[in-house]
């Protein structure tokens, strides 16, 4: 799969939790920049293990051991400041997070309070404000900004955790089944901001959900048992996959 100038570009990484026993096998894979790359499998592929790799949070935990390059515009982010790195690639969960004790509006700059840095008011008002905005959030809570993030719906806490990612402006922006908990009407709505975002972000997302992924991605990877099987255009995989597995996948035919 050639992607011309990726912005994000996996080389030979693997992932192991207990020694001698690799969750992801040395996948490669270049990512194309402002498109949505869709990763699916069965549960316990890997393909979660793989993305929270990009965002350096497995070393949160001692015993997980990663190897290869991750290179983001070229630069090993294995071996970047963990912070920065956090700061390049937004996660956004499968549960909506707000942070529980903080209000809407603090909500959304949490990211700079937790690296520190500081910033005039003037700006955070518009850091705030440019980044309901790009999730559509604004409107539905301008006149409750000081209110707490979790008095908002799932869809709404959905979106406000993605207008916390954003208002770092990372370059990738990681998404782990970010719809799994959120009722069909919600769910379209992140789709249809996802689709959006695409302008301005690069996106990865996990998604168990095959349709999920024909909708809104250019590209996808399939992945088992740690390895990846195929990755391709998402219409190229969908219509005519190169890989007997692929093609049961998306057949329910696997397993």
């Amino acid at each position: 799969m050639v992607i011309t100038n990726p912005i994000l570009q996996l080389k030979k990484v693997s992932i192991s939790y207990t020694p001698g026993k690799n969750a992801v096998e040395e996948v490669s894979a270049d990512i194309a920049e402002k498109k949505i790359t869709a990763i699916m499998g069965p549960s316990g592929c890997g393909k979660s293990t793989l993305l929270r790799a990009i965002n350096r949070m497995h070393e949160l935990y001692p015993d997980i051991k990663t190897t290869g390059e991750i290179l983001l515009n070229g630069k090993n982010i294995l071996k970047t400041n963990p912070m920065e790195v956090r700061r390049m690639a937004g996660m956004v969960f499968q549960r909506p997070n707000p942070f529980p004790t903080m209000s809407i509006y603090d909500n959304v700059i949490a990211g700079y309070k937790l690296n520190g840095i500081s910033l005039p008011k003037q700006e955070k008002d518009q850091l705030v404000e440019e980044s309901l905005k790009n999730v559509g959030l604004w409107n539905e809570v301008k006149d409750s900004l000081f209110k707490k993030g979790t008095f908002l719906s799932g869809g709404q806490q959905q979106r406000l955790c993605i207008a916390r990612a954003l208002s770092l402006k990372p370059k990738v922006l990681l998404m782990d089944e970010p719809t799994s908990a959120l009722d069909p009407m919600a769910t379209n709505r992140i789709e249809e901001l996802l689709l959006d975002l695409k302008n301005e972000f690069t996106i990865l997302i996990v998604t168990h959900n095959m349709s999920q992924a024909a909708r809104i991605s250019d590209y996808s990877m399939f992945m088992d048992l740690g390895h990846l099987i195929e990755y391709d255009e998402t219409q190229k995989m969908f219509t005519n996959p190169s890989d007997k597995r692929t093609e049961e996948y998306l057949t329910g035919q696997f397993g």
